[in-house]
């Protein structure tokens, strides 16, 4: 029996093109995930793998799916051996089939693919340090978009200025202190 697991990092992607690879493979029974592959604490994860029975292969549109780091990936596969459940992969430049593991290619590809996935990881995390580096230094705020009501910020900036104690301004216009120490000015140094 063939078994499918797809899976996205963040809940805001989307499966349909892996589950439309595997449905046009014929896999009928699948499982899934929206959580980053760099952690095996993955439901979906756990449900193939309780699923899969001796002779059964576990199908995934690409190897990387199944974890983001070499170790991981090979453990993994390493347990489903053991357990005489093989791997296939529908997208990956080197097809994977460990239902024939004794093929020396099967091995290295997954050496190779594994080693692939867990660089492009490594690399996609310097690449988004490096812009938000460049972002913060070209004075762009990085980031989840703000919030605050630009007009409570205001109205806020306004009684401040009226001196005003924070706890007042607090609840006139509903902002937590920290929000507004965060978002406003620094008071003008009064000795200069």
């Amino acid at each position: 029996m063939e078994i499918g697991y797809a899976r996205v990092s963040t809940v805001k992607q989307d499966l349909s093109r892996q589950l439309d690879a595997l449905a046009a493979a014929g896999v009928t029974t699948v499982f899934t995930d929206k959580k980053s592959g760099a952690t095996r604490d993955r439901p979906g994860l756990h449900g193939a793998l309780q699923h899969a029975r001796d002779g059964d292969v576990i199908v995934v549109h690409t190897l990387d799916r199944l974890g983001r780091t070499v170790r991981d990936t090979l453990n993994l596969m390493h347990e489903l051996e053991e357990r005489g459940v093989g791997i296939r992969t529908l997208a990956d430049p080197l097809r994977i089939d460990t239902s024939t593991p004794d093929s020396p290619m099967a091995q290295l590809a997954v050496v190779m693919l594994a080693l692939f996935a867990e660089m492009e990881r490594t690399y996609a995390a310097e690449r988004a340090a490096h812009a938000r580096a460049v972002a913060t230094a070209n004075g762009r705020r990085t980031g989840r978009p703000s919030v605050v009501d630009p007009d409570k910020l205001e109205h806020a900036l306004m009684l401040r200025d009226k001196g005003v104690p924070m706890r007042e301004i607090v609840t006139k216009t509903g902002l937590a202190r920290t929000t507004l120490y965060r978002h406003l000015p620094p008071r003008p140094d009064p000795a200069r």
